[in-house]
C-alpha cells in the first residue's frame, strides 16, 4: 500500500505546482492621463479629434518591451486593461478639452449638426519603451479648416526616460502622450477665430434682351374681280 500511496502524492505535488504556474498573477496597466482639468467654456472651440489610426504591432494586449537590437518581446507577467487605442483617444480628448478650456472636444465620427472648426487627423505609428530603453512616440498630425483645408501638418517624435519597471514605462509613455496633446493644443489655438464660411452665389443668369417690336401694319384686302351674269351689247 505504501508503494502504491507514494506516486499518487507525487502526483498531487506535481498537479498543484502545475496549478499555481498557471495561475499567476498578472498585470493590468492603463495610460496615465495626468490631472486635467475642467474645461469651463461649454462655446468654446469645436474640434473633431479622428480619424485616429495607430500602428498594428500596438493593436494588442500584450505590453511589448523594446530590446536593445530593436526587437520587441512581449511581456510575460504584463497586458493593457482594455483596448490601447481607446485609451489613447479618452486620454487626448480630455488633454485636449483641457488646454483649449473647451467642452465642444470630441472623437470622430461628430453626430449630425456638429459643425467643426478643426479636425485633427493624428496618426501614431510609435509607441514603445524597454527596461533599459526610453518610452518613444512618433506621431504625425494633419489639421483641417472650416472648408476642409490643411493649415498645418507636422511630424513629432517625443521621447521620455524612466525607472525601468513595466509600471515606470506605461507612466512614461501616458507622458508621452500628454506632451503630444499640448503640442496639438498650441497648434489649435491660432485655428479658433476663423471667418465665417459664406456660401459662394451661383451667378445669376442674364436675362434675354427683348428686342422691340414694330406694330404691325393692318393689312389691306386684296381685291378679287367680281363676276356678273350682264353681258355687255355693243351696237
Amino acid at each position: 500500500m505504501k508503494f502504491l500511496r507514494l506516486p499518487l502524492v507525487l502526483l498531487c505535488g506535481v498537479l498543484g505546482l502545475a496549478g499555481c504556474s498557471m495561475h499567476q498573477p498578472v498585470s493590468l496597466y492603463q495610460l496615465d492621463s495626468g490631472e486635467p482639468g475642467q474645461p469651463k467654456q461649454s462655446a468654446g472651440m469645436a474640434v473633431v479629434l479622428g480619424p485616429v489610426s495607430i500602428a498594428d504591432y500596438l493593436q494588442r494586449e500584450t505590453l511589448l518591451q523594446r530590446q536593445a537590437d530593436g526587437s520587441l518581446t512581449a511581456a510575460t507577467d504584463g497586458r493593457w486593461a482594455g483596448s490601447l487605442s481607446a485609451d489613447i483617444d479618452q486620454l487626448l480628448v480630455r488633454q485636449l478639452a483641457w488646454r483649449l478650456d473647451s467642452q465642444r472636444v470630441v472623437l470622430a465620427p461628430a453626430s449630425t449638426g456638429f459643425t467643426p472648426d478643426v479636425q485633427v487627423l493624428l496618426s501614431i505609428t510609435r509607441l514603445d519603451s524597454g527596461t533599459d530603453q526610453p518610452a518613444i512616440l512618433d506621431a504625425q498630425w494633419r489639421l483641417l479648416d472650416r472648408r476642409g483645408q490643411v493649415r498645418d501638418n507636422r511630424i513629432v517624435h517625443l521621447e521620455q526616460q524612466h525607472q525601468g519597471s513595466e509600471t515606470a514605462q506605461v507612466q512614461a509613455q501616458g507622458q508621452l502622450l500628454q506632451k503630444l496633446a499640448e503640442q496639438l493644443s498650441i497648434a489649435l489655438k491660432p485655428l479658433a477665430n476663423q471667418p465665417a464660411v459664406v456660401e459662394e452665389q451661383q451667378p445669376k443668369k442674364a436675362a434675354p434682351v427683348q428686342v422691340r417690336k414694330e406694330p404691325e401694319k393692318p393689312k389691306i384686302p386684296l381685291a378679287t374681280p367680281i363676276r356678273t351674269d350682264l353681258e355687255v351689247f355693243r351696237f
